[in-house]
């Protein structure tokens, strides 16, 4: 037996765990995503319900049964808000968790591999953002999804990647990297240093008004890329994924990451840093979106703290980039000996030009915040420029 056939063997004894019925299923390798291993099952006799299936990264999750219970326990108190939602469809906007014949929503193969199973949903994907509305539904889409868990008790959760944004813990470990220096790169980035140094303490005042109490621990994404959006056929906001990092943290968090991939009109790793600008119009749908579906539970200081979280998440990339390339680059995947480094640059030109606009996008989100609760946010393309 050759090991395609073991594979696909395998494959098939997962897809048996948790579909009851007898009959048989073609599977095959689908999306983007770069942490778990992904399938798209379908029955072979045809018919409307299809399933995704996926291995689960366990050396990045390491606590799998908690990751699963975050998940099962997020997405019932979604649908449970929903189901007295007039018009609304619990199905189809939010994931549905398939069990397996023992009644859990994981299953552990003869590998030790972890999988779990969701319904389809066959909707819009996108994994770039390119017009206005697009960003728009962008902003409602992690908007509401904020807000139907603003009433759920974070501490029902635990952290799936622990310290996933602990800026204090990101520049200890990078203050280390430099005193070790185990590469001998330290002094080619001396600039890059001081950049880092002379804002630590700026980028750590989130984290102090959390830990102050002043900031309320809400459930956030904590994985905002457009691509964790899936859209109907119109187009418009149907369903947050990608839940494996849904745990407690702060709404700038949530803010600031998705900005940092709206505003950038270049890649991350962008060589040309002249090709770094930032896309204003996007910044103002996405903010119009989100207060839409979010800005009735945002305290002041909430509010007042999402423009540090756009500039906090690209600063914490920076530290992350540079501590990797310091180190060795053991912990990304490059493509050529300086890609951290480079890395590290457009990060850097991109908090630059944000802190160079940051009034100009303060103004807009204390102008959005301020309009009335009721206000009736326009919807179309051509309005919301």
């Amino acid at each position: 037996m050759d090991q395609n056939t073991t594979i696909s063997n395998q494959i098939n004894t997962v897809i048996a765990s948790f579909c009851t019925d007898d009959e048989s299923y073609d599977f095959e390798l689908f999306g983007s995503g770069h942490i778990n291993t992904t399938f798209f099952v379908k029955r072979k006799c045809g018919g409307n319900k299809d399933y995704l299936l996926q291995r689960i990264n366990h050396q990045i999750f390491k606590d799998v049964p908690g990751l699963m219970n975050n998940i099962k326990l997020v997405t019932e108190h979604l649908k449970n808000k929903l189901a007295s939602v007039p018009g609304a469809n619990p199905d189809l906007e939010v994931l549905t968790l398939i069990p397996t014949k023992e009644n859990r929503f994981y299953e552990i193969d003869q590998n030790g591999n972890f999988w779990r199973m969701y319904d389809f949903l066959h909707s819009n994907r996108y994994d770039v953002l390119e017009t206005e509305q697009q960003a728009y539904e962008g902003g409602k889409a992690f908007g509401k999804f904020q807000a139907m868990l603003s009433d759920m008790d974070a501490d029902l959760l635990i952290e799936t990647i622990p310290n996933f944004h602990n800026i204090e813990m990101r520049l200890k470990r990078f203050n280390e990297a430099i005193i070790n220096d185990v590469a001998g790169r330290v002094k080619e980035v001396s600039p890059e240093i001081a950049f880092l140094q002379e804002r630590s303490e700026a980028m750590l005042k989130i984290l102090g008004l959390g830990e102050g109490s002043i900031l309320p621990v809400r459930i956030i994404h904590n994985d905002t890329k457009f691509n964790n959006i899936l859209l109907d056929k119109a187009d418009k906001a149907q369903c947050v994924i990608d839940l494996d990092t849904v745990m407690p943290g702060y709404v700038a968090y949530d803010f600031g990451d998705a900005i940092r991939t709206i505003i950038n009109t270049a890649a991350e790793d962008e060589a040309d840093l002249s090709k770094i600008q930032l896309n204003i119009p996007l910044f103002a749908a996405y903010t119009k979106g989100y207060f839409k579906e979010a800005g009735f539970f945002l305290s002041d200081r909430e509010i007042d703290s999402l423009l540090k979280g756009v500039l906090l998440i690209p600063y914490e990339q920076i530290v992350r980039f540079l501590t990797d390339y310091l180190e060795g680059d053991t912990y990304y995947k490059i493509h050529f000996p300086l890609h951290n480094l480079q890395r590290t640059r457009a990060q850097i030109e991109l908090l630059t030009k944000l802190e160079h606009h940051y009034k100009e996008l303060d103004e807009i989100v204390q102008g959005i915040a301020a309009l009335p609760s009721n206000e009736n946010f326009l919807e179309e393309k051509n309005e919301l420029t």
